[in-house]
């Protein structure tokens, strides 16, 4: 029998070498972090949808889901906790990618906050990020200044998926790898060029006896829906029955599944979307269509989530390879409409590189399904998402739980599974300490649910904001400042405002608010607010047709 010299020397009471402990080390698990952008909470199979997401689908029948899983409500605040694990004010990302002249809302990640890049790199693994970045425009902010040994993607907050030029008037889609600015090809589609990309970075790095950390952040499906014809064709008539009776079947499946509690509330019907049966024929075929591209892009994303496998497969990788798949947000609601930062093109058939369609509220309704509301709002429509974690190492298959965890968890879930240091200092600078809890309890089997040890999870942005504390919720919309108190136990569709029965329950979870927002760098936003706030839905057109 073959016995290893550090396991010799472990018992003949020897200090191992720098070497064997490197050996040892060099054990601990690849990560691979999935976000895709502005999915609801059952746009995939394993979470109710009837879209095709067979690969991520067997990532949760072998892995585990999480019931309750909340982001920041928006792309950049929820990419600034999930690549730093603070809360976004406390890494400079309060508001969105734009400087509104104070530390907590610099548009950028501040030094205080280490990413998990940086952290990761220096407990010895090799760092990759492929996709969107949206924490910081200035190069001196880019992914390979924040701990990144290889970055492909974009910087900014919403690309196009095809090259413009190659559908008549356009710019270049505008790239950026390991600093160098590049282009599209004419004949490539965004989301797979990705994946490509990611997997020649593992493919490189498979050459090294380290571990890896891969950040595959896809734009899909994020406005503007583009996709491939065939898979677009896919869903040829799949939308015919419209988005009331759509929404039902997902909320069947999901009991089915036990994603949603069969006694749990479920969020009232939006009153700002039209009932199928009254849209006008015409119309009817131009939403079908809107909604076949949405369930293309996202069927693309798990066609390359299924080639990444076959390459972890391939590379002998995927046996100690930890996944995990979240959203950044809620799906979006509003409608779609010209403005300065969203212009109306339009230049090509819808899904073409030409076009600029949204999937708008109506279909965003069904997205969020069981929930109440959309991005950029602290109701659970607009901070719930999927959560799917995959390692058969040390995860139980297809466990379902309550799970209740937080962007800021994941940090220093990473650096548990790879037995990283997170200091209190770095280069002169003090480090914020993590706010999150670990999630590898939860992982394990140990525990169904976070232990938080009795502290609330916090919101704010663009003045919403929210408390979650045990069962209670307090959260109230910007520009109204009063608290809607809500029994997630029993309505986490938010259908019953309890605060007036329960004052006691709100002056708790307020005075948490106040003392967090003090400690956080929040500021009231009425003395923030820019000029053309971001993010806020376009209003609901006065009965005129979906834009194509």
């Amino acid at each position: 029998m073959k016995i290893s010299t550090f396991f010799v020397s472990a018992l003949l009471g020897l200090s191992p070498t720098f070497a064997q402990k490197k050996a040892v080390a060099d054990q601990r698990p690849n990560i691979i972090l999935v976000m895709v952008d502005d999915l609801g909470y059952s746009d995939i199979g394993a979470y109710g949808s009837e879209i095709k997401t067979p690969n991520i689908d067997q990532l949760a029948t072998e892995g585990i889901r999480f019931r309750e899983f909340y982001n920041n409500s928006i792309c950049a605040p929820t990419r600034a906790s999930l690549i730093t694990g603070q809360y976004p004010h406390k890494a400079g990302v309060g508001y969105f990618n734009v400087n509104l002249g104070l530390p907590a809302y610099q548009g950028y990640l501040n030094k205080e906050s280490l990413t998990f890049g940086e952290v990761l790199r220096g407990a010895g693994y090799s760092t990759l990020l492929s996709g969107k970045w949206h924490v910081g425009n200035d190069s001196l902010a880019w992914p390979n200044q924040r701990g990144f040994d290889h970055f492909y993607g974009f910087i900014n907050g919403a690309s196009n998926y095809f090259d413009l030029g190659k559908y008549g008037e356009g710019p270049k889609v505008e790239l950026i790898e390991d600093n160098k600015r590049i282009n599209l090809p004419a004949d490539k589609y965004l989301t797979d060029e990705i994946t490509d990309h990611a997997i020649s970075f593992i493919e490189e790095q498979s050459k090294t006896p380290k571990p890896f950390f891969l950040y595959l952040a896809y734009n899909a499906p994020h406005w503007p829906l583009q996709a491939h014809e065939a898979d677009i064709a896919k869903y040829k008539g799949k939308y015919s029955i419209g988005w009331d009776s759509l929404r039902n079947e997902r909320i069947e499946r999901q009991k089915a599944i036990g994603i949603a509690d069969p006694n749990q509330a479920l969020a009232q019907r939006d009153q700002d979307v039209t009932p199928w049966e009254n849209v006008p024929y015409d119309e009817k075929l131009l939403w079908e269509r809107k909604m076949e591209i949405y369930a293309a892009m996202v069927d693309r994303v798990d066609q390359n989530i299924g080639k990444l496998r076959e390459k972890l497969k391939a590379l002998k990788k995927e046996d100690n390879t930890l996944i995990i798949f979240i959203s950044d947000n809620g799906a979006q609601g509003g409608y779609a409409g010209a403005s300065p930062r969203r212009p109306q093109r339009n230049t090509g058939p819808a899904g073409s590189a030409g076009s600029y369609v949204y999937q708008d509220q109506p279909w965003a309704y069904v997205s969020n399904t069981p929930h109440a509301s959309y991005k950029n709002n602290m109701h659970e429509g607009g901070i719930s998402a999927p959560f799917i974690a995959w390692f058969p190492k040390q995860i139980k298959a297809g466990a379902i739980v309550k799970g209740t965890g937080h962007l800021i968890d994941l940090a220093p879930t990473f650096y548990d599974f790879a037995k990283a240091t997170y200091p209190a200092t770095s280069r002169g600078v003090n480090i914020n300490p993590l706010p999150g809890k670990s999630l590898v309890a939860v992982l394990t089997g140990k525990v169904q649910e976070v232990d938080r040890g009795g502290e609330p999870i916090f919101w704010e942005r663009a003045g919403n904001r929210a408390v979650r504390k045990g069962k209670w919720k307090i959260v109230s919309t910007y520009p109204a400042y009063k608290w809607e108190l809500y029994d997630l136990e029993t309505d986490r569709g938010e259908t019953t405002d309890i605060a007036s029965n329960r004052t006691d329950i709100v002056n708790e979870l307020s005075a948490d608010y106040e003392k967090w927002a003090e400690r956080t760098g929040v500021v009231d936003y009425d003395k923030i607010k820019p000029a053309t706030p971001i993010g806020a839905p376009a209003p609901r057109p006065n009965r005129r047709p979906p834009t194509f």
